[in-house]
């Protein structure tokens, strides 16, 4: 046994080691078009001490580690080591649902926990989640939260960096450290005592250092455990669908619905993404493509404990007034789908196949921040360039997600193909990068950029750069935390 791996067996058991070339290899790759690098090993801990461990002993040896809480398929290159001698942190068997809390709305995870895992638990309470769209079934709760993924019910997201509350993290520096209220003062256990919940996610002091770790895609630290706001259980739930040729249109019913406070889940797609969602063969998904508007608007309504159908009756009146405004009808059904079967669709993690790949075998996915009254240019902006490329506009999917209350939104541009055609691969591969530079230069902010786009984006702004080395070398000082990643 080589010195290093002698070294991690006194960390964790030998079980928890894997370095055959068949698993090395497939922790070399993803479903991005980032190169293949081989770790040198896999290390499975069971709990943050071990993990505390592992960061010691990559201090010490000067050897890079990439955390990893989902299981494949990955898809945007972050955990393919961006140097070799890497050793992959994998932290899918840390299972654990520390404490739901049912008043105080809040369930505390490990990272290897996924959304199926924890809905089963917090819906036994009454609780919810709010979710990203449609996540696989081996997405890490925590892996996305610290993503950033956008969620699909705005009117409970306060900011880019809710729902996520405290975190417990392991620096590159090996300190512990804990965000929010779980900062203290006592241990956990005391603060539990006293009725504290690890709610709050700000500070301590005047520095969130969670926004720190969130987005730095381990760049930072690992994060062993977190604290997940969740929403009540709704008593009654109405959906609806309304279908346009113009996004425009559909933009301007979204800014109402939110300022009005009327909806809970809400976002929209185009007829490809949709399409991708609900069809379960490929002759089912052509069919359904060509029968769909262009454009659609998925919204619910809820009503909760106390007079939950009078709040319905209310929101409804208001919805179909403002409706009528714009010249917006909201339906049931839109070319036989059902906006209930599609709202018990998006409540649950996606089946297998994956979406996204369940039509043509692979995605590339291009996303980044505007506001909805944008969302048309960034549309043309994105169709120019594909039509030069000679990518159909007509297969590209897109997935607009209002953020914040409304104040902004998620746009994202997902180009489907056939991974085992090299001219399809290759077509793609070139259009990602000349579309995410043209896209940037019409004013889209890319706040968390993956593979080809990091250097565009970074070279964009120096000053933001020299500000980011500056903190990494305070956390991570021995650049031992995933390097190779964003500007390090």
């Amino acid at each position: 046994m080589a010195e290093k791996e002698k070294e991690l067996s006194e960390i964790v058991s030998n079980n928890n080691i894997l370095d055959s070339v068949e698993v090395l290899e497939e922790y070399s790759r993803d479903s991005s078009f980032v190169s293949r690098v081989r770790p040198k090993c896999i290390v499975k801990p069971g709990n943050a001490d071990q993990i505390l461990s592992l960061v010691k002993w990559a201090n010490e040896t000067r050897t890079p580690l990439v955390p990893v809480s989902s299981g494949a398929p990955h898809f945007r290159g972050d955990t393919i080591p961006g140097t070799g001698g890497a050793v992959i942190v994998d932290m899918s068997e840390m299972k654990k649902v520390v404490r739901v809390d049912r008043e105080n709305r809040v369930a505390m995870v490990e990272p290897g926990i996924t959304f199926s895992e924890l809905i089963a638990q917090i819906e036994q309470v009454g609780l919810r989640l709010n979710m990203p769209l449609l996540p696989r079934k081996s997405k890490s709760i925590i892996g996305s939260m610290l993503e950033r993924e956008p969620v699909i019910m705005p009117l409970y997201q306060w900011d880019a960096q809710d729902p996520l509350s405290c975190i417990e993290v392991i620096f590159g520096t090996g300190d512990v450290f804990r965000t929010g209220g779980a900062a203290g003062p006592g241990t956990l256990e005391d603060q539990w005592r006293t009725k504290q919940a690890q709610v709050n996610p700000t500070g301590p002091g005047q520095t969130d250092f969670a926004r720190v770790v969130q987005g730095a895609q381990g760049t930072m630290g690992i994060v062993s455990w977190a604290t997940v706001r969740c929403e009540a259980m709704p008593t009654i739930q109405e959906p609806f669908l309304a279908g346009s040729e113009s996004s425009e249109k559909l933009s301007e019913f979204i800014y109402r619905l939110l300022r009005l406070k009327l909806v809970d889940e809400c976002l929209m797609l185009n007829n490809s993404n949709l399409s991708a969602i609900m069809a379960n063969s490929h002759e089912e998904y052509g069919n359904l493509k060509n029968a769909l508007p262009s454009w659609l608007l998925f919204f619910s309504m809820a009503g909760y404990q106390y007079f939950p159908e009078e709040r319905l009756a209310y929101q409804k009146k208001d919805m179909e007034e403002t409706a009528q405004q714009i010249g917006i009808e909201p339906v049931k059904a839109i070319s036989g789908i059902s906006a209930y079967k599609l709202l018990k669709t998006l409540e649950k993690p996606a089946e297998d196949p994956y979406w996204k790949l369940r039509h043509t075998g692979a995605c590339q996915d291009i996303f980044f921040i505007t506001t909805l009254d944008q969302v048309q240019k960034f549309v043309q902006v994105m169709y120019n360039i594909a039509e030069q490329y000679g990518y159909p506009t007509s297969d590209i999917g897109i997935y607009i997600q209002p953020m914040v209350q409304g104040t902004s939104c998620h746009c994202e541009f997902n180009l489907f193909y056939d991974p085992t055609s090299k001219k399809e691969s290759d077509k793609v591969r070139e259009l990602y990068a000349r579309a995410g530079f043209a896209l940037m230069n019409a004013g889209a902010f890319f706040s968390r950029p993956y593979g080809a786009l990091t250097d565009t984006v970074y070279r964009r702004d120096g000053e933001t750069t020299v500000a980011l080395k500056k903190v990494k070398r305070i956390f991570d000082p021995n650049n031992i935390m995933n390097p190779g990643k964003l500007c390090f």
